[in-house]
């Protein structure tokens, strides 16, 4: 289960918005039956990059044994 504030991992690229598949973002709100989710994308200084609605199939949850990456975005 995803909640409100929980780290995420976004499954696929979403070139229109300079993100792609393994991007981390924030939940800033779950929708009814969990069925989607906003999510705030953001830079490693803490500009948002994005805040969109994702289903549930878009994202998943953060394993434990799992380990950040940086990557610079596309102008």
């Amino acid at each position: 289960m995803i909640d409100e504030l929980d780290t995420i991992v976004l499954g696929r690229d979403l070139p229109e918005y300079g993100l792609t598949c393994g991007d981390v973002g924030v939940v800033v709100h779950v929708y009814a039956d969990d069925e989607a989710y906003e999510v705030e994308f953001a830079t490693g200084e803490g500009s948002t990059v994005a805040v969109l609605t994702l289903e549930k199939g878009s994202v998943r949850s953060m394993g434990q044994r799992e380990i950040l990456h940086v990557r610079n975005m596309a102008v």
